[in-house]
């Protein structure tokens, strides 16, 4: 069974979670508007401790951070799932998309309600957050 998620205006990490579950129960789970997603806290915080993480390590040898707002909500995924031949297919179910490709308009997409931003605090959006990070912004 095919799932379609907007990822507009979702909590990032809430957003994995609920995308986990539907990847380990054997769905086909695409996620579009990956640049509109947010995630909670300080934006200068966040902003700095992403800096951090994309440049740590060895450009060969890794560790390997992702810059594009769709290849870090994959990570994200990949982080909740487990470390097992049963994680690894059902991260090969997950398709990720910056706006909303031709071959998926017209599809319901929906908003888990788990994942909706009722945040009163501040946050950033993913797409912004990795323009300050150092991506070209393709969206």
């Amino acid at each position: 069974m095919d799932m379609f998620i907007d990822a507009d205006d979702c909590i990032a990490g809430r957003l994995a979670s609920v995308t986990a579950k539907e990847l380990l129960k054997g769905n086909h789970v695409y996620i579009v508007n990956a640049e509109k997603a947010v995630i909670s806290g300080n934006p200068k915080y966040t902003i700095n401790n992403t800096k951090e993480k994309v440049k740590r390590g060895d450009p060969y040898h890794g560790p390997f951070y992702p810059r594009r707002p769709d290849m870090l909500i994959k990570r994200f995924v990949r982080g909740m799932l487990p470390k097992k031949p049963r994680g690894t297919d059902a991260l090969k179910r997950l398709r990720v998309f910056l706006s909303v490709p031709h071959e998926l308009q017209g599809k319901g997409f929906t908003r888990p309600e788990a994942a909706r931003n009722n945040l009163k605090n501040k946050y950033i959006e993913l797409g912004k957050l990795t323009e300050r990070v150092g991506t070209k912004k393709t969206w």
